[in-house]
């Protein structure tokens, strides 16, 4: 059977390494991330290993802590190793160690032995004594005055001695009827465990496949990825690429937009130096005619003939010197035109330097494709590889009889189950007759309780306080003589009940103390645990018995409580010794033809052109489109000028008023004129130029394109040198650098698949600890075993003992009280006789004569007076 059980787990193990070839059903691509493998299927067991007594727990803790209190000593470990490693011969030389743990038993059985030898011998001396009139034997009672009080007391002793008497047989009776009804449970608990190894049994295959199928989550992870290995792997190389990569075409990409914008600000240039040319031109022209047909009217005589006056003459002196002043500020006709660099740059727009660059985004961009073209191969082994492996790991496992050990098992089982059901009847049987002797225990201490309570009753009712000692009622002297008769039927029971008490109490309280209370705390697990205690050459004999390596850390307690805590057989009985899931799963083909594939992945990435010949050709030639050769102080110094050197309209009044201090004639007259076409001039040219949007925007744009030109003509060609120089290193780093983090992302890519392998062996190997095969049931039977035997037998039997011992040891008290208590409900034969009427208690006596005719006695009153 062990053999079979032995083949059954290390089926269950190996199977979980069982790899299934892939589904011809269409493939579900499992979630990025974590794998989910989904809830092992677990059955459900029934057995509650757990017991509630109910309301009579509280006499089973009474019982507890009288048996802490009688033997307060810890559990004697030693000395139970000493006795199972010798067979009990060591109780010879360990006596005294086991006098001291058994001393408080000891005590209390010296006491019941007492009590079972003396009480008969005092009963039967007690017997003798009254037979001969002594000890209370003699039919006479003294009168006393205190009579009534001592008989009260005696009643009320006798009275509560009875119901502590009652309580404990009640409790007996409890505990009796306890142990019947729980050991009707007995076959409740013991289908359930069946039922819950049956489960055991059934529920292991399915776990096994739920295992093997799982496989397939991470197979189907793994091919998965391998399809999409050109936006994985391909993916993060290009990413790292692009850190470098990117920032170097973007700086191309800048410079094509330069050229572009350079090119509109030299149109710009070009068109509003037109503009303002052809403007300040006509400007001039008109200025230069004014001031020619000035100086011609200042030719006149009256300006300097010597019939002028002197102030006309300084006038005409002061509007001559002035005429310098009158002409255009800002000449933009000496300025040279841009056509060269216009023309240079022309031609650098015929090669759309744009789209190259972003032909080399898009060469850099198909980095994933070509990554899945330069690994298919790779792909396809390793996706064969995996179907291989499943083939080989899946005719590894058949090799194992899952199922015959499992059938075999089974009908193991079910013929236990049978045997077990064969003793039922015996059982009950067995526990008819102890429930019938415990029953006739009870039934003893009943029946002194019956006379107990009669006599009681009838001495109550039927006493007359008017009657004297020899004149008491029928029914009183009953009540007497039924307490006499439960003093007698106590002295016969009471040594025969404490023996048994004190056999009970010895094997019970043993029990309670060297089985029960050691399984609760696991004391009795180190004890089997001990080394070399089973078998001399075996430190745990667990193993050393299944696997031959006493060694190995497996011992009863840790496979009790493994299993108490429903974990997997394979872990609570160490079965890695016999079959090492991990070495297995680690060592085989499983993850190392794998790797191996995946090593021989090779990227290639010199085919990826950044920038051709033509984009960088492009780029030298705009470094070398003249921009520097034009002179922008000067278009920028022409700009900022004003339209002409002096205000015309401030001139023209200025003119005027000096024109007006001269005598009226033919040269005022002329200055007149002139000033008026100044000032048509102003209206008509200047004011225009200054405001008009067309010269506004001429001199703006020229402006803004001069300063633009200027800013990018600033060390162009060590821009242009530095934008080629960052090409050349991002097309180095992929062409000839590349190598180490192709290689790093490779292997991280290859760790990702690999992990999804190790995901499944970790679920695996975490499923079999805890969920694959549950040992739940087998601890439950040794807790049921515990129940049946603690909670059910050594717990009922204690409280059973407890109970009628506290009966048995109150009969003492009960005979003492019943004997003196009886002197007063019996008619005696005789009584005290006094001279003094006065003196008698009993002052109204019976007017038959009784002195006269019964000198020292009362003789029985007559029938009339009864």
């Amino acid at each position: 059977m062990w053999t079979c059980m032995a083949l059954l787990l290390l089926s269950v193990i190996s199977a979980s390494g069982e790899l299934q070839q892939e589904d011809t059903e269409p493939r579900r691509l499992p979630p990025p991330g974590k794998l989910d493998f989904g809830y092992v299927p677990a059955g459900v067991y029934e057995t509650l290993a757990h017991y509630e007594p109910g309301p009579i727990g509280i006499l089973f803790h009474l019982v507890h802590a009288f048996l802490h209190a009688v033997q307060p000593n810890a559990f004697p470990h030693d000395l139970m190793v000493k006795l199972a490693k010798d067979k009990f011969g060591a109780i010879q030389t360990e006596y005294q160690k086991a006098i001291y743990y058994e001393i408080g038993f000891l005590v209390c059985a010296a006491v019941g032995l007492m009590f079972i030898v003396l009480v008969p011998i005092v009963g039967l001396f007690f017997c003798m004594c009254r037979c001969c009139d002594n000890c209370g034997g003699e039919m006479h009672q003294r009168q006393r005055k205190n009579a009534d009080c001592r008989r009260g007391l005696l009643g009320t002793l006798l009275f509560s001695t009875s119901l502590v008497i009652t309580i404990g047989v009640l409790c007996a009776y409890a505990a009796n009827q306890n142990l019947s009804s729980q050991v009707k449970n007995i076959r409740r608990l013991v289908n359930s465990n069946m039922r819950d190894l049956h489960t055991f049994a059934n529920d292991t295959p399915t776990q096994i496949d739920y295992l093997i199928s799982q496989y397939a989550t991470a197979k189907n992870k793994v091919i998965y990825d391998l399809d999409n290995i050109g936006p994985l792997l391909g993916g993060r190389i290009q990413q790292h690429l692009d850190k470098e990569v990117h920032p170097a075409l973007d700086q191309v990409l800048n410079m094509a937009g330069a050229m572009r914008e350079t090119k509109e600000a030299l149109e710009n240039v070009s068109v509003s130096l037109v503009v303002l040319q052809e403007g300040a031109g006509k400007l001039n022209f008109n200025l230069s005619q004014v001031r020619n047909r000035i100086n011609r009217t200042l030719n006149d005589p009256g300006c300097h003939d010597e019939e002028s006056d002197a102030t006309t003459a300084q006038l005409c002196n002061n509007i001559r010197l002035s005429l310098s002043q009158l002409q255009i500020s800002a000449n933009f006709t000496r300025l040279p035109n841009v056509n060269p660099q216009m023309e240079k740059m022309n031609n650098l727009q015929k090669t759309n330097l744009g789209a190259i660059v972003y032909k080399g985004f898009s060469s850099l961009n198909d980095t994933p494709h070509v990554v899945i073209e330069q690994t298919r191969s790779v792909v396809n082994n390793v996706q064969n590889l995996m179907d291989g492996i499943g083939n080989n790991i899946s005719s590894f496992s058949k090799g194992f009889p899952v199922q015959t050990c499992l059938s075999n098992f089974t009908i193991f089982i079910s013929h236990a189950h049978a045997k077990i059901e064969d003793y039922y009847p015996e059982i009950d049987k067995m526990d008819f007759y102890r429930w019938i002797g415990c029953i006739t225990l009870c039934c003893m201490v009943v029946l002194v309780l019956a006379f107990n309570y009669l006599g009681l009753l009838c001495g109550t009712l039927g006493y007359d306080k008017h009657a004297s000692p020899t004149t008491r009622g029928c029914i009183s002297n009953t009540g007497g003589t039924l307490l006499m008769a439960g003093v007698g039927f106590s002295l016969i029971f009471s040594w025969v009940l404490m023996g048994v008490v004190t056999v009970l109490f010895l094997a019970g309280g043993n029990m309670e103390k060297l089985i029960c209370e050691p399984f609760q705390t696991k004391e009795l697990f180190k004890v089997v645990d001990t080394p070399y205690l089973i078998q001399p050459e075996w430190r745990n004999f667990i193993p050393g018995y299944l696997y031959n390596d006493s060694h190995l850390e497996l011992t009863a307690e840790s496979l009790y409580s493994t299993c108490k805590q429903n974990r997997g057989i394979y872990s609570a009985m160490r079965l890695d010794k016999v079959f090492n899931i991990s070495s297995f799963l680690n060592t085989t083909v499983f993850t190392k033809d794998v790797v191996g594939q995946l090593d021989n992945v090779k990227i290639d990435l010199r085919g990826i052109i950044l920038l051709e010949a033509e984009g960088k050709q492009n780029l030298r030639d705009f470094s070398e489109a003249g921009l520097s050769e034009i002179n922008y102080a000067d278009y920028l110094e022409e700009v900022n000028k004003g339209v002409t050197a002096v205000d015309v309209l401030s001139f023209a009044k200025e003119l005027e008023s000096q024109t007006d201090l001269m005598p009226r004639g033919a040269l005022q007259a002329s200055l007149k004129a002139h000033v008026g076409t100044l000032q048509q001039i102003h209206r008509q040219q200047i004011v225009p130029m200054e405001q008009a949007m067309k010269y506004v925007r001429a001199r703006t744009a020229l402006n803004q394109s001069m300063r633009f030109l200027e800013r990018t003509a600033s060390d162009l060609p060590n821009k242009v040198i530095a934008v080629l120089d960052a090409i050349e290193a991002a097309q180095y780093l992929i062409s000839q650098n590349a190598t180490f983090l192709i290689h790093r992302e490779t292997r991280k890519y290859t760790a990702t698949i690999i992990g999804y392998f190790h995901q499944y062996i970790e679920w695996v190997k975490t499923s079999l600890a805890l969920e694959v095969a549950p040992c739940k049931p087998f601890s439950n039977i040794l807790d049921t075993a515990e129940i049946m035997t603690c909670g059910f037998l050594v717990d009922s039997m204690n409280t059973f003992w407890m109970g009628l011992g506290c009966s048995t040891l109150f009969l003492l008290p009960s005979i003492i009280l019943a004997v003196k208590l009886a002197k007063y409900y019996r008619r005696m034969d005789t009584e005290d006789v006094y001279d003094d009427i006065e003196t008698i208690p009993m002052k109204n006596v019976p007017t038959y004569d009784t002195m006269n005719r019964f000198p020292r006695a009362s003789a029985p009153p007559r029938h009339i007076d009864w």
